[in-house]
């Protein structure tokens, strides 16, 4: 089986580098960056011990950040590698202070499984939510290293569960210990015999948390708002810009609109300006310009500036999956998405409580926009709901140290 599993991630390294040489940027960013490599993961000082913290990209990165920031602090005599799988993560982060190498992963085969480890004297290493790769799983418990899943997160219809997908969840026996981010993974866990566990919760909330209580300002933001309440839609996609369009056309008057859309490439940009009358681009902002819209063609303010909002759009529910409602809601901001929500706890869990409204089109969208606009009450409690609910989620990363420390003392 592990064969056949490493002929499939062969095939899946084959199809990026086939995208690249198409022109795929994305694809030739992971194939390029891989590209000697090896030079630098070159074999390390056999007396200096490291911790290996790998992440899939952006998203994973900002969820183990509190602990990797605890480690470093706790740990300084370790050196840390910090690996990504998808350029999106490494390339915002290569040059990240805390670590003292950052690198792609490899391809998960098994010479490169092993040849990657036994160039490091790994203490451990710390997997970030679900990167399984069966590979570096097995090569890491044959030359002993603990291996640690942090804000893990399994659901019962992943293959692991399937009747077909015994191989790969037998490799969940090799894992040191996991910190799941509920009960659900828990349960799933202890189902199949396995205690070596504890139920920390989601270490991104710990991460938010901290941002939003940094509290940075941005002026030009400020001055765009004005005396007006602000909506914010954060990571959008042409799927939610479609029918937010009207809606901003036609907001009232004491309101204005920041437009953060995923894609902030030119092309894309210049197809939303064609949609919108009133509007400035934030590069480009001018104070004494008085638009109702303000598009954010900027990457790396989003999570700083739901602060600003009365409530918030979240991107990509009519795509594949919405984006971090945690950055939204940790400022009290209610949030509204499309109907692609379900694979997120604190999404799932704020629609029951009503902190959360889900749409599946233009009408349902303004008529909850509205709501929110106009019923005072309803506002305040949906704010309210989202507030006591990040209350309740803080400290995760406590409760993973105190029993990583033991592992790694």
């Amino acid at each position: 089986m592990r064969i056949l599993y490493t002929f499939f991630v062969r095939c899946y390294a084959a199809l990026i580098h086939i995208a690249a040489f198409f022109g795929n940027k994305k694809a030739r960013l992971f194939r390029d960056g891989r590209k000697g490599q090896w030079y630098k993961l070159a074999k390390q000082d056999p007396d200096t011990q490291w911790i290996w913290i790998h992440v899939s990209s952006l998203g994973e990165f900002e969820q183990g950040l509190p602990i990797i920031e605890a480690v470093k602090k706790r740990f300084p005599q370790y050196k840390l590698l910090l690996t990504f799988f998808s350029p999106s993560g490494y390339e915002l982060k290569k040059d990240y202070p805390l670590a003292d190498m950052v690198a792609y992963m490899p391809i998960d085969t098994m010479t490169n499984a092993h040849r990657f480890v036994r160039h490091f004297n790994f203490k451990a290493a710390i997997f970030v939510k679900y990167e399984f790769w069966f590979n570096f799983i097995n090569e890491l418990k044959d030359k002993n290293v603990p291996l640690f899943y942090i804000s893990a997160t399994l659901r019962k219809n992943q293959y692991f569960f399937k009747p077909w997908g015994r191989w790969f969840r037998n490799h969940f026996y090799d894992v040191k210990y996991f910190f799941a981010q509920n009960e659900e993974t828990a349960e799933l866990l202890k189902n199949m015999g396995i205690n070596n566990l504890t139920i920390a919760g989601d270490t991104r909330f710990d991460r938010v948390y901290e941002i939003a209580h940094q509290a940075q300002r941005f002026p030009d933001i400020e001055e765009f708002i004005g005396d007006r309440k602000c909506i914010i839609a954060g990571s959008s996609w042409p799927s939610d810009e479609k029918i937010l369009y009207n809606f901003i056309e036609n907001m009232p008057e004491n309101y204005c609109f920041i437009m953060v859309p995923h894609d902030i490439s030119d092309s894309h940009i210049k197809q939303i300006e064609s949609h919108l009358k009133d509007y400035q681009l934030y590069t480009n902002f001018t104070p004494s310009n008085k638009t109702r819209t303000l598009v954010i063609n900027k990457i790396g303010i989003l999570s700083k500036i739901y602060r600003y909002a009365r409530f918030a759009y979240i991107g990509a529910g009519f795509y594949d999956g919405i984006h971090n409602i945690q950055e939204a809601i940790v400022y009290d901001v209610p949030v509204v998405f499309g109907p692609k929500y379900h694979s997120f706890e604190e999404a799932v869990d704020l629609v029951a409580l009503k902190g959360a409204f889900v749409i599946n089109n233009q009408k349902e969208l303004e008529d909850m926009f509205y709501k929110l606009i106009n019923d005072e009450e309803f506002y305040k409690g949906a704010s309210k709901i989202c507030h006591d609910y990040v209350a309740g989620k803080i400290g995760a990363t406590k409760k993973t140290m105190d029993v990583l420390e033991g592992f790694l003392s």
